[in-house]
């Protein structure tokens, strides 16, 4: 009779590539047979009680490392992607779904891949019909590359999620991340005059062991560097295979994506996804008051916001965008699908451009696209910089925006409930045929300039029909 254990195929598989062992190197190790090894690899055969005893003596590892992947996170992840509409007319049930991830999970795996890389064909074609480089869309925009690469994926790495939830952990025990990095890698944290600093607010000096931070920063700042630190330190590898898997032609655009996920890795850090998540739902996405019980800023903790699209515990899909005074976008994350993701983001009637006069006061707007979407806008002022007498500070404007029907999940709802008259809006002029807005700076694309000679209209172009 079988003995029972458990189904860790992949885990099992990844462990042995992880540590540089062949099968027959295992095998010796666990005093098995290799063809054993492959059977449970292929969860033809489940990892019993004695052989995990035996990887955890062989191998010195923490068997609940190897039981943090359930299976209902791949198949929630399946199930997310045959709910595409390239996939309408076929029926796979939950438990076909559980099947194939059980008998097959290599393809499985090759299956969620493929569909990621569509997903990110997609949006570098929707790019291309735009046909304009002005937009910031061309193919050889490092940029607009890693967009489409953080677009594709939702802008969600479950896997890193897991990791720094369990590095946040270590953290808390040894007392705060300069204590951590003091116990682990016997670094020290020093905060330095920006003189001193030349230019940088970050250092790793590694000969001297030290971590140096411009004293200037405030301390979700501070903190915020720190743990993107850590993660260049403890998770370069789970990184850099992240990036690997995205369709970047660029060695530019390789190099901000590693940035990018760093900066997840960081948010993930000192907000873990399942403390994070359940703070948002207590405090009804009350932004400001969800920083600060987690010291973060209102950008850090807005960024974060986007995040939340871990299988099986989603939250609401946001869309964020930051952008300065004179409207340039500086940052755009998407997990709602909003078409200001991908090309937009400068209607001056939408709030997010009218912040400015309302310093750090949150603005609240029902929108309408000119296809009747209509979304719910959060839209607030952030600074950078300053911190000392002569220090430039720079103000930007950021907005969380969702769809409508999300809206009443947030504390922001009672302040600003439907019926209220949603505020038209575009994309970009260019995108948008509203014909009565005033505001307009430019004519749309395929229409034609009435002439003015007898009649002049109140918006700045009259089209013909």
């Amino acid at each position: 009779m079988e003995k029972l254990g458990i189904y860790l195929g992949p885990r099992l598989r990844r462990l042995r590539k992880d540590l540089g062992l062949t099968q027959a190197h295992m095998a010796a190790d666990l005093d098995v047979s290799p063809s054993y090894i492959a059977l449970m690899e292929r969860n033809q055969r489940p990892v019993t009680a004695e052989v995990l005893l035996r990887l955890a003596k062989a191998y010195k590892i923490d068997l609940s490392s190897l039981a943090e992947e359930s299976g209902s996170d791949l198949i929630a992840r399946l199930q997310a992607a045959m709910k595409d509409p390239i996939f309408a007319e076929i029926d796979v049930s939950p438990l076909e779904l559980a099947d194939v991830l059980s008998s097959f999970p290599g393809f499985t795996e090759a299956m969620l891949r493929l569909y990621t890389a569509y997903k990110e064909e997609q949006f570098a074609l929707a790019d291309q019909r735009q046909g304009s480089a002005d937009w910031g869309t061309d193919a050889s925009d490092p940029v607009a590359a890693v967009r489409g690469f953080l677009a594709a994926r939702r802008n969600c790495f479950p896997g890193l999620d897991v990791a720094a939830e369990k590095l946040s952990t270590a953290i808390a025990e040894a007392g705060g991340l300069p204590g951590y990095f003091r116990q682990r890698h016997n670094l020290h944290v020093r905060r330095l005059p920006g003189e001193v600093m030349t230019g940088s607010v970050r250092r790793l000096d590694r000969h001297r062991r030290e971590i140096l931070l411009d004293d200037s920063l405030d301390a979700a700042s501070q903190n915020f560097q720190l743990a993107q630190q850590l993660a260049y330190i403890e998770f370069d590898g789970d990184i850099r295979k992240a990036v690997s898997e995205g369709n970047l032609l660029t060695e530019s655009a390789r190099r901000l994506a590693h940035r990018a996920i760093a900066a997840y890795c960081a948010g993930a850090i000192v907000m873990p996804y399942t403390a994070f998540a359940k703070a948002v739902e207590a405090r009804r996405y009350d932004v400001e008051a969800i920083a600060r019980q987690f010291g973060t800023s209102f950008e850090q903790t807005a960024h974060r916001l986007t995040t939340l699209q871990k299988p099986g515990q989603e939250r609401i899909p946001f869309f964020f965008i930051r952008v300065d005074a004179a409207g340039n976008v500086s940052k755009r994350l998407d997990s709602a699908n909003f078409p200001f993701a991908r090309h937009g983001g400068g209607c001056p009637l939408w709030t997010l451009h009218q912040v400015f006069t309302t310093p750090r006061t949150v603005v609240t707007q029902w929108l309408e696209l000119p296809d009747g979407q209509r979304f719910f806008s959060v839209a607030r002022t952030v600074s950078s910089g300053g911190g000392a007498f002569g220090v430039p500070r720079v103000t930007r404007a950021v907005a969380l925006v969702c769809e409508a029907g999300y809206a009443e999940r947030m504390v922001y709802y009672r302040h600003h409930v439907q019926p209220v008259t949603p505020t038209p809006i575009g994309i970009a002029c260019r995108l948008c045929h509203r014909t009565n807005c005033t505001s307009r700076s430019e004519p749309p694309i395929g229409r034609h300039i009435s002439p003015d000679d007898y009649r002049r209209t109140d918006t700045p172009f009259g089209f013909s029909d």
